[in-house]
């Protein structure tokens, strides 16, 4: 301001000084210290020399006599400094004359008061200092950490909890988690539900995710992978999941601006809408891996759908903590595909990644591997993953039982509707025979479920829609679908506003009580197969009481992979084959596909050899007998040793690898 005053201006200037915190105050009071010590000193020295002759006591000790206490002008300085530093040092004038009791007592009264001002000043920067460290300002000192941007309860447990077993050979591993959260309510969260972090080291802190100074203060620049969560969950609206594609957009190109071009780094993102995923690659120097949650889930589900225990199949493949699928090069010679299984005391190879890059997932029968080339195997570990030039075990020639497992027309029902329910009508579509049929079961449908329904409807070749506006926890109602007589029954939760996860599942376990009361009643041969869609894991154990074989709980599902495409991004590849209905997908196949007479004692070679006949690749087997039982994985053992034998019945299955079910 032009017309502003010099007091205003200096008032101003001594304003914004003092708004800079601690250091500003410090200052000040070192300056008005030295004022007050300078003026007192001068007082002194004034009276010092108007009544140079202080003494009217002569004190026993002998430390005043005759003359006094020591004179001096610099004397004087010496005890106004003591008397202001500790008022207890205004013993010194005690036999001095009362002229010298004034500057004593404004000593003492001014050391008290800047002593006092100066310790509270000292005692909140420490207590700022360990408030800013609670909070998490201070910057991350690790190198080749994890970094996880954003913040939900569950998936971020079930994320640490994958990459803390993949951690266990790692030396000094650390995961690093910046998120708007507090960081003392993350962390009093994770020490709460994950105590025992192993070896992993993890370090939280609280800011924007897509500021720049933030992702600094995290050491973004030193991480080995960085993980991008969105802010929504699965019953959130459209409007929602598009908002929160947006701050993960936002917070990609933060990473990318913070690492440059030339410093990529492997970035793993969680989409709602592969549109909004698309721009982002077009846009992004970095390799962003993309996972589309609501597509995975929903082709997941129908796969669950064609092969009960696939779920559980699933369930160890995409955790570290069971078998995983490793990339491993060695020096082949020139050795068949089909051979390279029995060279391995643990694992089965699944595909092949050449040199230049491609991926081959489930090559053509005869197909040699070549010097550079990489094979994907599914073992216990990668540290049990051992190339020997000899074979291991070497499978009996048994005869294949001919035929094929003959398609046939099916008829499926959906309980609910999100956004995964036309990915998943559209994947029955190419799997099914054509007169095939899709009954959806709503209380009430939306304008906009009707419109998806009948554009469905005119879409799908194979399959005819059919919707039902009725309560599914009304008994009259499932009654009247007739689920005996089904295929398969998928409940889908509900999204949209006021609906949670526990909401969602608490319905959920309500309809598969009913559901499996009416199933129980039934006199039927065909076994309908009942897949639920389950929102929070810690209701697993309630699913599982309820009868229901295959579940698929989403969060832990998504939270999974997320896990380890962190580690191996080529991965995501794979599992674009495996989860597709075009290439090659995990079956469970009744083992009276391959053999004729039973019981039949084969070993996990055998298994091997006989499924090879079919242009397959067993990965283990069920035993029907054992799939009650959590202690044996529901039955299914995956790449056991394979010398090992088992007695197969005809209702018991081989996990294979296979271009389709029949």
């Amino acid at each position: 301001m032009s017309n502003a005053s010099k007091a205003q201006v200096l008032r101003y200037k001594f304003d914004n000084f003092m708004a800079k915190g601690s250091k500003s105050i410090f200052i000040s009071l070192t300056v008005v210290f030295f004022a007050v010590l300078g003026f007192l000193s001068l007082m002194r020295g004034v009276i010092m020399a108007l009544a140079p002759n202080r003494s009217q006591y002569h004190l026993q000790d002998g430390l005043n006599k005759g003359d006094g206490v020591a004179d001096g002008f610099f004397h004087q300085v010496y005890i106004a400094w003591l008397q202001m530093t500790d008022p207890g040092n205004m013993a010194q004038d005690i036999g001095s004359t009362p002229l010298y009791w004034l500057p004593s007592v404004l000593a003492g009264i001014a050391g008290i008061i800047l002593s006092s001002i100066l310790i509270a000043v000292i005692t909140t920067a420490i207590l700022q200092k360990l408030e800013d460290l609670r909070r998490g300002k201070s910057k991350v000192i690790e190198d080749g950490q994890t970094l996880i941007l954003g913040w939900d309860e569950q998936r971020v447990v079930e994320i640490l909890r994958e990459l803390i077993i993949a951690n266990e050979s790692e030396d000094n591993p650390s995961i690093v988690i910046l998120a708007e959260t507090p960081k003392e309510e993350m962390d009093d969260y994770l020490a709460l539900v994950l105590p025992d972090t192993q070896n992993t080291r993890v370090v939280t802190r609280s800011g924007s995710t897509s500021s720049l100074p933030n992702l600094q203060v995290a050491s973004v620049e030193f991480a080995k992978s960085v993980i991008v969560l969105g802010d929504t969950s699965e019953e959130a609206t459209t409007e929602q999941k598009n908002e929160s594609d947006a701050k993960v957009i936002k917070m990609i190109l933060a990473v990318a601006a913070s690492r440059g071009d030339d410093d990529p780094v492997n970035i793993v993102a969680e989409f709602y809408n592969h549109r909004h995923a698309d721009i982002l690659q077009k846009n992004v120097a970095h390799p962003v891996t993309v996972l589309d949650t609501n597509d995975v889930v929903a082709k997941v589900i129908v796969q669950t759908s064609r092969s009960e225990g696939l779920s559980v199949v699933y369930a160890e493949i995409l955790s570290f903590d069971g078998c995983e699928m490793y990339f491993y090069g060695a020096d082949w010679g020139g050795m068949p595909f089909d051979d390279v299984h029995f060279h391995f005391p643990d694992g089965i190879c699944l595909g092949i990644r050449s040199e230049d890059g491609t991926l081959n997932v489930h090559p053509e029968p005869g197909t040699e591997l070549a010097d550079g080339d990489e094979v994907l195997i599914l073992a216990e570990d990668d540290s049990t993953i051992d190339f020997v030039a000899q074979p291991v075990a070497a499978p009996r020639d048994l005869q294949l039982r001919p035929g094929r497992i003959e398609p046939m027309v099916e008829n499926e029902l959906i309980i609910g509707w999100n956004a995964k329910a036309p990915i998943l009508i559209r994947e029955y579509d190419e799997y099914v025979l054509e007169g095939s049929s899709v009954t959806v079961m709503l209380r009430s449908a939306a304008p906009n479920v009707l419109e998806d329904i009948r554009r469905l409807d005119e879409e799908t070749d194979n399959i005819s829609i059919r919707l039902l506006e009725q309560d599914p926890m009304e008994f009259d109602n499932l009654v009247g679908v007739d689920p005996a007589n089904l295929n398969n029954i998928i409940i889908l939760s509900r999204s949209g506003d006021n609906v949670d996860s526990e909401t969602n599942d608490s319905e959920t376990l309500m309809i598969l009580l009913l559901l499996r009361n009416i199933l129980d009643a039934a006199d039927t041969e065909l076994e309908t197969k009942l897949i639920t869609e389950v929102m929070d894991s810690s209701n697993q154990e309630l699913v599982s009481r309820a009868g229901v074989k295959d579940f698929i709980i989403s969060n832990r599902l998504i939270s999974n992979l997320l896990a380890q495409l962190s580690e191996e991004a080529d991965m995501k590849r794979v599992y674009d084959d495996l989860f597709q209905e075009d290439g090659s997908e995990i079956y469970l196949k009744p083992a009276a596909t391959y053999f004729d007479t039973f019981p039949v004692t084969v070993s996990y070679a055998d298994c091997i050899g006989i499924a090879n006949k079919r242009a397959e690749i067993c990965l283990g087997v069920k035993v029907k007998a054992n799939e009650h039982l959590a202690s044996e994985n529901f039955g299914v053992k995956l790449i056991p040793e394979k010398n090992k034998s088992y007695t197969l019945n005809a209702e018991d299955c081989l996990v294979v690898l296979a271009e389709d079910d029949t």
